[in-house]
């Protein structure tokens, strides 16, 4: 199993997990998916659409001069889910970001956002 694999396999096993993508967001291309078998979810499409928020949200720190803050995760909840993304900064591939799908009824956000950290350590592209 390649870190990708690995890295959305592990993301998958997070509890309420609907949907995982390992994304580059310079191309908007997802590099990997994977969907529970509940969910009905174009994780290809939301992944490109992730994209435009990342860069909205680099830009705008950009432009508030914030020194070296950096993004640790975006959330956007919904009524009946989160979605999660979390820039990569400890890879090779610092234009990836982690993208994660939850049912809000069945997460620990919190905990969601630990397992992230530690994805994100042990991943290896």
């Amino acid at each position: 199993m390649n870190g990708v694999d690995r890295a959305l396999s592990d993301a998958m096993d997070i509890d309420g997990a609907l949907g995982a993508a390992l994304v580059d967001y310079d191309s908007g291309m997802a590099l990997g998916t994977r969907v529970a078998a509940v969910a009905r979810l174009d994780l290809t499409l939301a992944a490109a659409g992730c994209t435009d928020i990342v860069r909205a949200t680099r830009r705008t720190l950009d432009t508030l001069n914030l020194g070296a803050e950096e993004v640790e995760d975006i959330l956007a909840a919904l009524t009946g889910q989160y979605h999660l993304i979390r820039p990569l900064t400890r890879t090779n591939g610092s234009s990836l970001f982690l993208y994660l799908v939850l049912d809000r009824t069945r997460t620990n956000l919190a905990m969601a956002r630990h397992h992230l950290r530690r994805i994100e350590a042990t991943l290896e592209l």
